[in-house]
């Protein structure tokens, strides 16, 4: 019975879309494709505007043109809207999401790069200096050390637990000619004794409870491997603090993405082995990022 209604439904989206023949124009489109995002609660007009974009291959302002669609463009648009009423992520539609002005590959084994990382990219490329080496714990889709590579002269190494990222993060590479060297390692697991000066993460973070309350194209779509972590989302920042003084140099620094409410739990973990530990806020004036240098008395 649901899926002949669901056929019905999608019956009725095509002849709705579609009788028009190739004549409706771009702004036509628009309206409709609104309507029915706010149909199902996605209620931001960027949101329909971003999908037609995509569609017709055109940037966002383009979704208001005046011109008329070829019948391969509404095609796309009705395909591109059927994906979008599942509350599957429109960057996993586009299968590409822009980051500090490069255009990465993703889909639902790495999570779509966050505005916020790119923060804690800028922190990073601040302070490196030339030729430090520098690895990323988690890399996902490869954002940030593929960036760190190509906006530093930094030896960048990446690693994730996750081989299906891990592919998704090397096409990145090729794709954008940074040289960065990939791991596929539970954190440290698989480095040995290799140390570097700077180690930046934005690891899983969510607890359990947290992730049960986040928005639907998020819950159903991006890797859960990637978002939650046990002890109230605090088991891989312990993790990877309590190992990191093996795999950083003589005034090695750590950088990690927080969860906004996370600042002092994680400035307690690095306590004990480190110093000058800073709190940065992102522009929405919260608690996003933590650095920290080893302490002198344990430099090797």
């Amino acid at each position: 019975m649901f899926k002949f209604f669901a056929r019905e439904n999608e019956q009725k989206l095509n002849a709705q879309f579609l009788f028009y023949g190739g004549k409706m124009k771009v702004y036509q489109i628009l309206e409709r494709v609104k309507k029915e995002l706010e149909s199902v609660n996605i209620c931001d007009s960027a949101e329909a505007e971003w999908l037609v974009a995509l569609a017709i291959g055109a940037n966002r302002t383009a979704s208001h043109s005046t011109r008329e669609l070829s019948c391969e463009e509404e095609t796309r648009i009705l395909e591109f809207l059927k994906q979008r009423k599942t509350h599957k992520p429109l960057a996993y539609i586009a299968k590409n999401a822009d980051f500090y002005g490069y255009f990465f590959n993703v889909n639902e084994n790495v999570l779509v790069p966050r505005p916020e990382t790119e923060e804690l990219v800028c922190l990073v490329l601040k302070n490196i200096k030339n030729g430090e080496s520098v690895l990323d714990i988690g890399t996902g889709s490869g954002a940030i050390a593929i960036v760190l590579a190509k906006e530093s002269n930094a030896k960048v190494t990446a690693v994730d637990i996750s081989e299906k990222a891990l592919s998704v993060a090397k096409e990145n590479a090729k794709k954008l000619g940074a040289n960065v060297e990939f791991v596929l390692s539970d954190l440290f697991e698989n480095l040995e004794n290799r140390v570097f000066d700077k180690i930046v993460s934005n690891p899983p973070y969510i607890s359990e409870k947290e992730f049960q309350t986040l928005d639907i194209d998020v819950k159903n779509f991006e890797p859960k491997l990637a978002l939650v972590a046990e002890n109230n989302g605090l088991e891989i920042y312990e993790r990877i603090i309590n190992q990191a003084t093996k795999h950083l140099t003589k005034n090695g620094e750590i950088y990690f993405e927080i969860g906004y409410l996370q600042a002092e739990q994680v400035k307690k973990l690095l306590e004990k082995d480190f110093e000058n530990i800073k709190i940065y806020k992102d522009l929405e004036g919260k608690d996003r990022m933590v650095s920290a240098s080893r302490k002198g008395e344990n430099n090797v």
